[in-house]
């Protein structure tokens, strides 16, 4: 991948799936919007958008979904990381939708939820809200359906396959002669994928209103804050585990980085992955190709090795979210540049 514009997804360019999941056509989940950011998700429809398919050893996803409209229950074989850009949303727990409890969540919150637990989320506002999503590894797995959702996906004539493609029948596709269909989990599989109770889910949690930035950072500097969010061991960038370490493996860094008005972090280099989420204002990100100028709701993905600056040129300074790739994050090493941010 070349040039700074193929590594930005801007929000306004998002290409949505309607269609991703054997859910799709349920009442209640029918309005939703799947996305496909980096790396090839989870998604059930061979024909949902990769917007940049490089491998990260993480996936970026995410769901736009208006008030009411339901994401069925699942379970996933690798970390889930929700973080809510817009909206008010409810994460419920349980093969039945809540019927092991629930959590809440509001713009700027962050949300993880185990491997192995059936989970779900529902727009609860009016309007349409967005959720930017993690997931661990560069093949996150397929995803375990509750009971439910083959049942009604029979009714509205979708059928999954086992290894996970979707089969839509109402638009005059087949199943494929000796496929074998994926089929609803059995009592026992149900029993293994059982609901940790709702202070251990709690755990996973992180306000955006209680996010505060570490002072050994060494992003750290006038008008710059980074927080620690999802810190799974101690960090050769300085950071110590927590406050969200997890008892399941995350396999990624997720912090949030706080500027004001005119902030810069100077120009550095990492030897991991890393993936930027604007969550609010305006930032300029300037690597060795050029600068890109990210509005609230784009992403940007930075080449492992390359040199990354960053500015705030938003009146009310920005608030963004990024995520590094590894358990322990390595180190930051600044560099002298004739680039500087925009």
């Amino acid at each position: 991948m070349t040039g700074i514009e193929g590594r930005l997804v801007r929000y306004a360019d998002l290409r949505a799936c309607t269609n991703a999941f054997v859910d799709t056509r349920t009442p209640g989940s029918d309005r939703k919007e799947n996305f496909t950011i980096v790396g090839p998700g989870v998604s059930e429809n061979p024909n949902q958008h990769v917007h940049i398919p490089e491998p990260h050893g993480f996936n970026i996803g995410a769901a736009r979904q208006p008030g009411g409209c339901l994401n069925s229950q699942h379970s996933h074989e690798t970390a889930e990381v929700f973080v809510v850009h817009s909206g008010h949303w409810r994460f419920l727990f349980g093969a039945e939708a809540g019927s092991d409890g629930h959590l809440d969540a509001g713009p700027g919150d962050v949300v993880t939820v185990p491997v192995h637990m059936f989970r779900g989320f529902a727009k609860r506002d009016e309007g349409t809200g967005f959720l930017w999503v993690v997931l661990g590894g560069d093949d996150p797995g397929k995803v375990t359906w509750a009971p439910k959702v083959f049942d009604l996906a029979r009714q509205y004539g979708l059928v999954l396959l086992k290894g996970g493609r979707l089969v839509d029948t109402t638009v005059g596709e087949t199943v494929p002669a000796g496929a074998e269909l994926e089929t609803a989990p059995t009592a026992e599989l149900i029993a293994r994928l059982a609901t940790p109770s709702l202070d251990r889910l709690a755990q996973g949690v992180v306000r955006g209103a209680d996010m505060r930035g570490f002072p050994g950072s060494p992003l750290a500097g006038p008008g710059v804050e980074e927080c620690p969010v999802i810190v799974p061991t101690d960090t050769a960038d300085g950071f110590p585990a927590g406050p969200v370490v997890g008892w399941w493996r995350h396999g990624f860094n997720l912090r949030c980085l706080k500027l004001a008005t005119g902030a810069v972090v100077p120009a550095h280099v990492r030897g991991e992955e890393e993936v930027v989420f604007v969550h609010s204002g305006t930032l300029a990100v300037t690597t060795d190709a050029g600068t890109a100028t990210m509005a609230a709701g784009d992403t940007f993905t930075t080449p492992k090795g390359a040199t990354r600056a960053f500015r705030a040129l938003s009146s009310d300074g920005v608030v963004a979210y990024v995520v590094r790739g590894g358990d322990a994050a390595g180190p930051v090493r600044f560099v002298e540049t004739t680039v500087a941010a925009a």
